[in-house]
């Protein structure tokens, strides 16, 4: 009988970790397009910089400083796209939990160009408030960066029925008096309805028309393998705000 319950107790954890992978494709692939913006970017500053270098190559007597300038930007805008593919590669990739201490302020603004990406592609903006003096947290990164990445993204398109120059996302960060880490991520949209309210955190329970309903379940079951929670609370005066709490080691 003790076997047969280890077996189970096996299977429904491979579930679980396929179940948040599956969550964490969802989530980028829903980001494909903004992430696809922030790439052509530097591409485009490549391609200009390369074009700049040939013409200067091309005059009787080429500036070979103004070249090794227009070379130094190409290695710079190089590096900034394999940066972009990298934080992509770190959140898509399904591995065990390695209980890294880390800076969640460090954490969140890894994903700042990501997530000011696709609140352009909304048409919002999006702050960040990261609060000082916060201890250092033993998680896992992807996971945690997961999270944060489903709830802006949701926040985001909360967001669709306000008009585009007042649509509003803040992530913030702070020390609770017990010295818990709280992360927040707040909007000013509608809110969430009370019909759907009391299975927010339910598997496959979703609005969007094209949803998994596993982001916000995947996310609350990170938040408690790493002794935390994830809850929700109105915004005030307007919207939802989604709370991330994460005990430093010494409180687990």
């Amino acid at each position: 009988m003790t076997q047969t319950n280890a077996r189970i107790d096996e299977a429904n954890r491979r579930l679980q970790e396929r179940l948040m992978h599956v969550s964490r494709l969802a989530a980028v692939g829903e980001m494909a397009s903004g992430v696809a913006h922030e790439l052509n970017q530097p591409l485009a500053a490549v391609a200009n910089y390369a074009q700049a270098c040939e013409r200067l190559l091309g005059l009787p007597n080429p500036d070979l400083e103004e070249v090794r300038d227009a070379l130094r930007q190409i290695t710079a805008q190089a590096v900034r796209a394999g940066d972009i593919i990298s934080r992509l590669r770190g959140l898509t990739r399904a591995r065990e939990s390695l209980g890294e201490l880390t800076d969640v302020n460090v954490l969140i603004l890894e994903l700042a160009d990501l997530i000011e990406s696709d609140a352009r592609l909304h048409e919002a903006t999006c702050r960040f408030e990261l609060g000082k003096g916060l201890p250092p947290i033993a998680l896992d990164r992807a996971q945690i960066q997961q999270v944060i990445f489903t709830l802006v993204r949701n926040a985001l398109e909360a967001l669709n029925d306000r008009p585009p120059g007042a649509r509003e996302v803040v992530v913030s960060t702070a020390r609770a008096p017990d010295g818990d880490v709280l992360i927040e991520v707040r909007d000013n949209g509608p809110g969430i309805s009370a019909q759907i309210l009391e299975r927010l955190f339910d598997p496959f329970c979703t609005t969007k028309p094209a949803g998994t309903g596993l982001g916000l379940a995947s996310s609350r079951t990170i938040a408690r393998s790493h002794g935390g929670t994830l809850e929700h609370r109105p915004n005030t005066p307007a919207g939802a705000c989604f709370v991330l709490r994460l005990p430093p080691p010494a409180r687990r």
